[in-house]
């Protein structure tokens, strides 16, 4: 049994594991840099240490200081969360050299998915469909317009050591091919340090589905059903949702097993989840697999009633799986919406800011995972993700009107973010009768859909009081008129049922504020 835990993570994931920790009654040590120290995970934690210096590199990457922290602040295990060093295996046997657990896979099997050229070697041989393409990485231009000639294009330049879609390039022709393979190669190594790329078909209007799995150290596996990942930008995902609206009970069961397989193929231990691809003619294919708990594990959460870290913590220990595949059942529809500092009208770009008012939804089947408070600073150091906004409900159309809902009781300020986005998506009749994958926002959205819609009562109010504190200096030196240019950005209430009173008002609702202020 552990007694205390390391998180070497931050934000929401942080919080995340915090809580499943208090629950076993284990202690938790939180390590966090400069920019996070206001940041929740902080406060949370029974202990906290400060990782000296600013870049992710100096600080949450820095393996031999948080072994060092591990070892001062007697921790019996340490777990990653995702991203950073949650599926780097010279980091996780670092651990086993210092007898500290680390809460995830083998090294092995990390080492085994992670590079991708070999994982779809060892779905080849579990029997687990592969999209067509190259059995390992592409040296030379040469040798990947053969590959491209062969296969049939369009075709996908993927990364062979990692994922998250860095270093990934759709070519259409051989004559975009040598262009695409050196922009790959040089995102793959800056993501990775590693270049090497290999190639494969471009599947017709995929679908992204993956399956949750968990193993013990006693030879058992389960997959705990799937979650649809489609709607995505810059191969990224934005809004999961468990079950897929696109499968059956025949083909996820099928699915479900060939994801056992997959985990079994490698001697996995521990959470992960394996991706698949399905086309429009329901033909699924192995995508990767990703050895550590996923950002959209709250909706498998949502519909099995189980916490999945405090599974994973319980595993770590040697604990078997308390249950059979059999008894594991699911219960309803969940949806997630990640809330990101991005501006969707911007293609998604990055945005800064001081999180000004931090409001988040509440109410019954609703849940936030959050990692920022109101005072914080939102920088680009780190990833864009705030908080994760999931509902629950007894079926999918049920959840999507609790979704929107919450989405217009959440309200963040100080910088855009994508809650206007996810609002757009809930109302979308493809989205709405399931007919959608992952080119929904080439297909669907510009950005433009947000400028034209209306803003709501509490949007001018909140945005009319902004601007004149701004005017005012209420907020200092610093203004904040260009933090409120278009307010359904930056609060997240976006209602198209609201209508504004005139056409004035609904390119800027301030303008109502601006005349009651020279009246008086």
């Amino acid at each position: 049994m552990f007694r205390k835990v390391l998180i070497a993570n931050r934000g929401e994931i942080a919080v995340r594991v915090i809580r499943s920790c208090r629950e076993l009654g284990l202690k938790t040590v939180a390590i966090y840099s400069a920019t996070d120290a206001r940041s929740p995970h902080t406060l949370f934690a029974d202990e906290a240490v400060l990782l000296e210096g600013h870049t992710a590199a100096e600080t949450y990457l820095n393996q031999n200081r948080i072994l060092d922290i591990a070892r001062e602040r007697q921790a019996d295990a340490i777990h990653p969360g995702y991203g950073f060093l949650s599926e780097n295996a010279d980091f996780a046997e670092a651990c086993i050299r210092e007898k500290i657990v680390f809460i995830g896979p083998e090294p092995k099997s990390i080492r085994e998915m992670g590079d991708k050229t070999r994982a779809r070697a060892l779905m080849d041989q579990a029997g687990v469909p592969i999209p067509p393409g190259t059995r390992s990485m592409v040296i030379t231009d040469d040798e990947a317009v053969a590959a491209g000639d062969n296969i049939g294009y369009p075709v996908l330049i993927k990364a062979a050591a990692g994922g998250g879609g860095k270093g990934m390039r759709k070519v259409a022709s051989a004559a975009d091919l040598p262009a695409a393979l050196k922009a790959a190669r040089s995102e793959s190594a800056g993501a990775f340090g590693d270049d090497r790329v290999y190639i494969e078909k471009y599947l017709h209007e995929p679908r992204h589905v993956e399956f949750q799995i968990f193993a013990d150290r006693h030879g058992n596996c389960v997959h705990l059903f799937d979650r649809e990942c489609s709607i995505q930008r810059r191969h990224q995902k934005v809004i999961e949702e468990a079950p897929s609206p696109f499968l059956d009970k025949k083909l996820r069961t099928e699915m479900g097993q060939a994801a056992v397989r997959v985990a079994k193929s490698c001697g996995y231990v521990g959470a992960g989840t394996v991706e698949f691809l399905v086309d429009s003619n329901r033909c699924y294919y192995f995508l990767e697999m990703n050895t550590r708990l996923q950002v959209e594990h709250p909706v498998t959460e949502m519909i099995t009633g189980l916490d999945l870290v405090a599974l994973q913590i319980r595993i770590a220990e040697g604990h078997p799986l308390p249950w059979k595949q059999e008894e594991v059942h699911m219960q309803g529809h969940a949806i997630e919406c990640r809330i990101c500092a991005e501006n969707p009208i911007e293609q998604f770009l990055p945005a800064t800011g001081t999180v000004r008012v931090w409001r988040p939804a509440s109410g019954a089947y609703v849940r936030v995972d959050e990692g920022v408070r109101s005072g914080q600073r939102v920088t680009t150091e780190y990833d864009p993700l705030i908080a994760k906004l999931i509902v629950h409900g007894n079926n999918r159309q049920e959840v999507i009107s609790r979704m929107i809902r919450a989405l217009d009781d959440t309200v963040v300020t100080g910088f855009p973010t994508t809650i206007p986005f996810c609002r757009y998506v809930m109302e979308h009749k493809a989205f709405r009768e399931g007919r959608y994958d992952t080119h929904f926002i080439p297909d669907h959205f510009s950005g433009e859909e947000l400028l034209a819609g209306p803003v709501t009562h509490s949007i001018a109010l909140i945005a009319g009081l902004l601007r004149l504190a701004s005017n005012n200096n209420s907020f200092g030196s610093g203004s904040t008129s260009s933090l409120i240019s278009d307010p359904r950005l930056e609060t997240g209430v976006y209602n198209s049922r609201t209508k504004p009173d005139n056409r004035e008002d609904r390119r800027d609702k301030s303008a109502w504020w601006a005349r009651r202020k020279n009246r008086k």
